[in-house]
């Protein structure tokens, strides 16, 4: 109910943004700091959040030792999907390119965050060597305190491995830093309360300085996510599904209910529970399930792992910056390590976004930009995370010789007849509707 309200309101502020920016203009400019107050607030969590969520995604993960086999393949099998949704996401951006050409407004704030970029720009890194060397932290304080991302993923990852190494005396640190990462999803939950306000501030200022055409550019953005979407799903979930001789359609008949959720929701726990009976139903062992869905959770979310990819070059096109092969192969490698701090939490995507974009000195105007329709873009890429997780678990399955059959044709054959039946009872509703409406119009007659 929380994410339904919020999501109610989120399109609320979307359509009275658009109203107050056409209609008046010079007063929707001024809203733009609500914008700019939400993106601190999120800049504020990032920090935090990744340190606490990707130790605890690596150190305490003590099913990967005891399942062995399985959790190997499992890590395995992610981390080639993610690489897929990678090259999807900045092959899509590249060829359709959305932020070209996107009006980014002309207020101060914006003209300034442009030159920001330009400058930026100028001073990028030159050489591979020079980009991999900064991603090495000369203090985590310094790194926390400048919001650099892929610094803090590094410490988290030497961190995580040497509290492997200690064993039992090191886990009073990882139940402490387990409840951290709970304390800043429901810090996170408090900050996603604001984005209302900050969504109708950055869609009034954006209008009321560009006008409505400046929704074009939108439109082209949210087309190029869900076409990138469609191509990820064809390419790599239906032809995985096929490799392990699964029906694709089958298995997306069956999560029916949970997409539905997640889609509407845009939140990838509200489905989960859904989605874990149904797959062990659907012939996937109860042990497989337990572990891949959860730790797909921490390292397999395909949608927000090429949104992600795709922001980031919009985010660098629409301030002109040109990124080359060998920056883009570098943000790539960055968003494979960036991408597992995401967790099934609306918006979250945001955070890492814009750490990712201060990590390689981007400006984060692309953020306040994508703010105002994030929850659109949102809903696509949860679904997918969704759907990606199920897949994985049938793939593992197959791997492991585990999967059964028999027990997948008992579940569409009953899942069949239960919608056959659903219909039936349809039609018996609407026949006596209008059976009884019949009457009473003769009785009228």
């Amino acid at each position: 109910m929380k994410h339904s309200k919020l999501t109610a309101l989120i399109f609320i502020a979307l359509f009275l943004g658009v109203l107050t920016g056409h209609f008046f203009p010079a007063f929707a400019v001024k809203m733009h700091p609500f914008a700019e107050i939400f993106l601190r607030m999120v800049k504020m969590i990032i920090a935090p959040l990744l340190f606490s969520t990707l130790v605890v995604g690596i150190a305490g993960h003590d099913d990967a030792k005891s399942l062995g086999k399985i959790g190997l393949k499992t890590i395995i099998y992610f981390e080639v999907v993610t690489t897929l949704a990678l090259v999807i996401g900045l092959g899509m951006a590249n060829i359709i390119k959305p932020g070209v050409g996107f009006v980014t407004g002309t207020s101060p704030d914006a003209l300034q965050m442009q030159q920001a970029g330009m400058m930026a720009a100028t001073h990028a890194h030159t050489s591979v060597s020079e980009m991999v060397t900064s991603i090495f932290p000369t203090s985590i304080v310094d790194a926390m305190a400048q919001g650099n991302l892929l610094q803090i993923v590094v410490f988290s990852i030497f961190f995580a491995l040497a509290i492997c190494a200690v064993g039992k005396a090191a886990e009073p640190v990882v139940n402490l830093l387990n409840s951290v990462s709970q304390i800043m999803f429901k810090f996170t939950e408090y900050v996603m309360y604001f984005a209302p306000l900050g969504i109708f501030g950055a869609i009034a200022a954006t209008v009321g300085a560009n006008g409505l055409s400046v929704l074009k550019s939108y439109f082209k953005i949210i087309g190029a996510l869900y076409l990138a979407l469609a191509v990820f799903v064809l390419l790599v979930l239906i032809i995985a599904c096929k490799i392990v001789k699964i029906s694709f359609r089958s298995l997306l008949s069956a999560l029916q209910e949970p997409a539905l959720l997640a889609f509407t929701t845009a939140s990838s726990e509200a489905a989960f529970p859904k989605a874990m009976d149904i797959m062990e139903r659907f012939g996937v062992p109860k042990k497989i399930v337990g572990f891949v869905m959860p730790t797909g959770y921490t390292f397999n979310l395909d949608g927000s792992t090429l949104y992600l990819a795709m922001a980031v070059i919009f985010s660098s096109q629409i301030v002109g910056i040109n990124l080359d092969l060998n920056q883009q192969l570098i943000i790539m490698l960055a968003l494979m390590l960036t991408s597992k701090g995401v967790a099934g939490v609306p918006r979250v995507s945001l955070i890492v976004l814009a750490g990712t974009l201060a990590s390689f000195n981007i400006p984060i105007l692309g953020v306040a930009i994508l703010l105002g329709i994030d929850q659109i873009l949102d809903m696509g890429r949860t679904t997918v995370n969704l759907i990606g997780n199920c897949v994985a678990t049938v793939v593992i399955a197959r791997w492991e010789r585990v999967f059964d059959y028999d027990k997948m044709k008992e579940f569409v054959r009953i899942s069949k007849e239960e919608s056959i039946g659903h219909d039936i009872q349809k039609f018996k509703e609407e026949h006596i509707h209008n059976n009884k409406k019949l009457k009473e119009e003769i009785k009228e007659g």
